[in-house]
């Protein structure tokens, strides 16, 4: 968090809290009940994931509504909580875990080809949607320019882990995962810088800047934090490998500590802090370092952590009480944003990049707001902004209803415009020391009820030296398959291969599920001499042998 987000707040709330050495300090006996409180939330929170699972609702709902029963108004304990300041000091301690475990867990590879679209989203895609939604909220509710400019703002952020817990089981292609990971991950920090000037705007329009001077300002910010957040990524990832030592768990932390030292870097001389934070842990995630199972593990683990205690804390600074009046216009301002600025963003900014429209309709219909919005619902609040006191419950109650109408359908809109894939694979963390010692992954793979793995023999994957079909798992049962093992569909495949090849792997059974048991041959058989003297590809003349063999495939390569 800059110093110019949050002017004057930081120090009087330390100045303000009860162990801040003041006579109210936070005693033994009040630890008790808190730790009860917060373990229970915990457990409670924890079981509702297999609730989100079944009923196809992010979990982020579930921990609002938590943070709502034992609210103020809730029915349950009835604790009263109402400080902006320190939700917002909370939240964006939160957000930097969350994108740390995004960019420590998000593989350069399958991102690669989407930073492109997802860095142009992020910024002109931004743009777009803030003046969509702002034109409807200055004509629509009628407010004026500088706050309806700050609704448009603070609903511009999209928030993945949203969309990700709905889309678990929903094998989509790596193009699309791709971008919405890095869209999440480059968009906040744009949208925080937008979002903090247009609010001190509010508060002072006096002392406001020039539009331009504040473009310039946002470039030279975004610029510097990333610079500063690729330099501590490297440079970290160099000295954690040196200094690497036998404690997986206390090296995950000095990883951990990196992204945080780059948000803090960043933010000491005014740049971007978020941006600096993911990009760090981007470096960090993909540079190989010793202990990644146990740096994944404990990155996701404080992920989760954050993300819980963001949501139910965001539940209980909720009025319930205040929200009835807020449901039509977050409705209008959710249609709007859901079906014109979401889709109009996503057209301007990927359309260059020639992108399938079946793709960025569904990039439309998966922009879900999450904890994002609703933090940043809570500056104009804090720096004292101008008739905006009705701002959180109008963000907070849009996003509970969009995300109501928006996660449970998305895995239907992907089926419907076929951009599901019969194919998937996943990297397992497993704790194991002989796996890091023999430089050895682990990938999963599942056969899709179309996918072309079904009928092929174990030995006609054709996986390259170093991977190898250890288990397969069929109908609740597993064994070790033979070279001569049939796969069938709703198998799951667990492959072993050493680190230089796990990406050839993917991708050879990634083309076999597509093409079948004959994918590749074209490109790497020789070209035979046949009757009449003319040269033909042995592929091709494998893919006709092929087509009279039986279903299984005859055992000979």
């Amino acid at each position: 968090m800059r110093a110019a987000i949050l002017p004057g707040v930081a120090p009087d709330l330390v100045n303000g809290l009860p162990w801040a050495g003041s006579s109210d300090a936070f005693t033994l006996h009040e630890l008790t009940p808190a730790l009860l409180i917060g373990s229970l939330v915990l457990l409670v929170s924890v079981a509702a994931v297999r609730l989100s699972l079944k009923s196809g609702l992010p979990s982020l709902l579930i921990y609002l509504g938590i943070g709502l029963a034992i609210g103020e108004a809730g029915p349950f304990l009835q604790i009263r909580f109402d400080s902006n300041e320190l939700t917002q000091v909370l939240g964006y301690a939160a957000l930097i875990l969350i994108l740390s475990e995004g960019g420590l867990s998000t593989r350069w590879d399958g991102i690669r080809r989407s930073v492109g679209p997802a860095a142009v989203l992020s910024t002109v895609g931004v743009i777009v949607s803030v003046a969509v939604v702002a034109l409807a909220a200055r004509f629509v509710l009628h407010l004026d320019w500088n706050s309806a400019l700050l609704v448009g703002a603070i609903l511009s952020s999209t928030d993945a882990a949203a969309v990700f817990s709905v889309l678990r089981r929903v094998p989509l292609p790596r193009r699309i995962t791709g971008m919405l990971e890095a869209e999440s991950g480059f968009n906040d920090a744009p949208v925080v810088i937008l979002v903090t000037a247009l609010a001190a705007r509010s508060a002072n329009p006096a002392d406001a800047e020039g539009w331009f001077t504040l473009a310039l300002k946002a470039v030279a910010e975004l610029g510097a934090g990333a610079a500063i957040g690729l330099a501590v990524g490297w440079a970290g990832g160099q000295f954690m490998r040196r200094a690497a030592s036998g404690s997986s768990g206390l090296f995950s932390i000095g990883v951990v500590a990196l992204t945080v030292l780059a948000y803090a870097a960043a933010a000491s001389v005014h740049a971007s802090g978020f941006i600096a934070c993911y990009l760090a842990a981007l470096v960090l995630g993909n540079l190989k370092l010793p202990h990644g199972p146990a740096v994944l593990g404990l990155s996701t683990a404080l992920g989760w952590l954050a993300q819980i205690g963001l949501f139910v804390l965001l539940g209980l600074l909720a009025s319930p009480s205040k929200m009835g009046s807020q449901i039509l216009p977050a409705i209008v301002i959710g249609l709007v944003l859901l079906l014109f600025a979401r889709p109009l963003s996503v057209l301007v900014s990927v359309s260059p990049f020639r992108l399938g429209w079946r793709d960025q309709v569904f990039l439309s219909w998966a922009g879900l707001r999450g904890a994002v919005p609703v933090v940043l619902a809570t500056v104009p609040l804090t720096v004292g902004a101008r008739n905006v006191s009705w701002i959180f419950e109008l963000v907070f109650v849009l996003v509970v209803i969009f995300t109501l109408v928006q996660a449970p359908t998305l895995p239907w809109v992907a089926g419907r415009l076929g951009i599901v894939e019969d194919y998937r694979s996943l990297d397992l963390a497993v704790e194991a020391t002989p796996l890091e010692e023999l430089q050895a992954e682990l990938m999963q793979v599942t056969v899709g009820p179309a996918s072309k793995l079904h009928g092929v023999e174990v030995f006609e994957l054709r996986l390259p030296e170093g991977a190898n079909v250890t288990l397969v798992v069929r109908g609740g049962k597993g064994f070790v398959p033979g070279n001569n093992t049939v796969l069938r569909r709703g198998d799951q495949l667990l492959i072993v291969s050493t680190a230089e090849v796990r990406t050839l792997a993917e991708k050879r059974v990634r083309s076999v599920s597509q093409q079948g048991r004959l994918a590749g041959w074209r490109d790497q058989a020789p070209r035979v001499r046949v009757r009449g003297g003319r040269l033909r590809d042995a592929g091709a003349r494998l893919r006709e042998v092929g087509s009279s063999r039986r279903e299984g495939g005859s055992g000979k390569k």
